[in-house]
């Protein structure tokens, strides 16, 4: 108890009388009351040895005694002769109040969702499991013979679903928990069936709610319910890191056969669905790169470490035979993201190493990528001159959305745009299909669970601890920024990849506050309880 003590420290100063000729503290002796000391036994105010007994045995009524005992000139001397308290420069108690500050925010960003720790939805896990491998791998486009599973995914979907219906209800009391991002979802979900009736062709609008949108809605529902635990978490991961080799392996193997399938010079994978364009296969690479990366740095074995890191640079290595421009600054994005965390305290390494990646990358980059990197800037550098197209339908996509604040419908913008064209641009795609209000949701939606991720990164980081948790908030971190650099480029915004990534977001932050136990507020910056 250390006020306790202080106070007590402070009474043996004040009760000792000044030796002739002392000048300060230091000329005074070091002098302790004994335990057993009693008015009866010993005088106030008079001198004693040190004793075996601690000091907070002497009795307060005896304390108070011997103060008021204390001449008035001792109190004043030893007032005089005591050295001043150490003073912390200003510029070190500002920095300090904004860090305790900025700690206290993210305490409340962490502690103002309520999660429950009772377990449950094993067979919904298994449902949603087999679900997301048929959304990923698409069985029945790799093997002729099991085209009979072509119809599956809706069927597991519908199964899925009705499982999670009466186990989220017997275990938590309710449909589903409502963190911000589901909130966001079900905002999306209803502004896209209010702009249903004014859209420029209904059944269009209702054929992409009904076919795409919803199903993503209602997984990433599912999902964020049912991963509890860092084993169920990291199965689905896994899932998705699989995925990226996959497609990574087949893309570098059919550039190094020269099978060039798409515009002449570019790969593209026999798996349709989500990744049939090579600039969608680049965007799921983008994303998984820093998991990967993260995952490496996380882990405890040194053979799972290097696992880990060989299949980043897989991803990075697809990423680049696949010509996406949007991949490359995607990749960039990530790269940024990265180093500067994983940076801290050791900046001059990470920017060694950045480096050493970075001429790797020019290194290693196939012949003509440069002039594919370059043609962002030059659109004369594009041999079939897409860049300029591009251009042209972001033009018209901000103007639709200028002229239709409220929308156009979910899924009409190829209408009005040219030959038939989608937008190329998940944002302006929001922006001109469900207006402004759609985009603000869709912006929260992503920017949410950055910052979330971001307060644990910093929680931890404070803590000094540098386990899983860390890494694994700051690769999902650069994942978002990933998703939402590549994604500039790119019509993906009712499409599955944003949903997992975001539900993989919320299920660690859940999983975080259930693995910890403990409230973060209860705890000041630098690790101490607080009052």
């Amino acid at each position: 108890m250390p006020a306790e003590k202080n106070k007590k420290s402070n009474y043996q100063t004040l009760t000792a009388p000044l030796k002739k000729g002392a000048t300060n503290s230091h000329d005074q002796p070091t002098l302790k009351f004994s335990g057993s000391r009693t008015k009866e036994n010993l005088p106030a105010g008079k001198l004693v040895e040190p004793h075996k007994k601690a000091a907070n045995e002497i009795p307060p009524e005896t304390i108070l005694e011997e103060i008021k005992s204390v001449p008035a000139e001792n109190i004043l001397a030893a007032a005089i002769s005591s050295p001043p308290a150490e003073e912390i420069p200003f510029a070190q108690q500002t920095k300090r109040k904004k860090k305790e500050k900025k700690a206290e925010k993210d305490r409340d960003l962490l502690n103002n969702e309520k999660w429950l720790t009772r377990n449950g939805h094993t067979l919904t896990y298994i449902g949603l499991y087999l679900f997301s491998i048929l959304v990923f791998f698409r069985p029945y486009e790799l093997v002729s013979g099991l085209s009979f599973l072509s119809t599956s995914a809706f069927i597991f979907a519908l199964a899925t679903l009705a499982v999670y219906l009466p186990t989220q209800l017997s275990t938590e009391g309710s449909l589903t928990m409502f963190s911000t991002e589901v909130k966001c979802v079900l905002a999306l979900t209803l502004i896209a069936l209010v702009t249903m009736p004014i859209a420029k062709d209904p059944p269009l609008a209702w054929t992409t709610f009904n076919e795409t949108f919803i199903k993503a809605v209602v997984m990433f529902i599912v999902m964020v319910n049912v991963l509890r635990t860092r084993r169920r978490l990291m199965g689905l991961i896994w899932l998705s890191l699989a995925v990226g080799i996959y497609l990574s392996y087949t893309a570098v193997d059919l550039y190094m056969k020269g099978e060039f399938k798409v515009e002449g010079y570019r790969v593209g994978v026999e798996v349709a669905g989500l990744f049939g364009n090579p600039n969608d296969m680049a965007l799921h690479l983008v994303t998984m790169t820093p998991i990967a990366v993260a995952l490496g740095f996380g882990s405890r074995r040194k053979l799972m470490r290097v696992v880990y890191f060989m299949m980043a640079g897989l991803f990075i290595a697809a990423n680049m035979v696949t010509f996406s421009r949007g991949g490359f600054l995607g990749l960039i994005a990530v790269g940024a993201v990265l180093a500067w965390k994983l940076g801290r305290g050791n900046r001059f390494n990470i920017s060694l190493a950045s480096m050493v990646v970075s001429g790797a990358f020019i290194l290693f980059a196939p012949g003509n990528y440069g002039l594919r990197i370059l043609s962002i800037f030059i659109p004369s550098l594009d041999p079939v001159g897409s860049n300029g197209q591009r251009r042209e339908i972001l033009e018209r996509s901000i103007i639709v959305t200028l002229r239709n604040p409220w929308g156009i419908g979910i899924g009409n913008f190829p209408i009005v745009g040219f030959n038939n064209l989608v937008s190329h641009n998940a944002f302006t795609q929001v922006s001109s299909e469900l207006g402004v209000l759609g985009l603000l949701v869709y912006l929260i939606f992503m920017i949410s669970p950055f910052r979330k991720l971001g307060a644990i990164e910093r929680t931890l980081f404070d803590k000094n601890e540098r386990n899983w948790f860390y890494y694994m908030a700051i690769g999902l971190q650069a994942s978002i920024v990933g998703y939402m650099t590549s994604s500039f480029f790119v019509s993906v915004a009712y499409n599955w990849f944003v949903y997992y990534l975001i539900g993989y977001a919320v299920a660690f932050r859940r999983i975080y506050k259930i693995e910890k136990g403990i409230e973060e507020s209860e705890k000041d910056v630098f690790g101490l309880p607080t009052v």
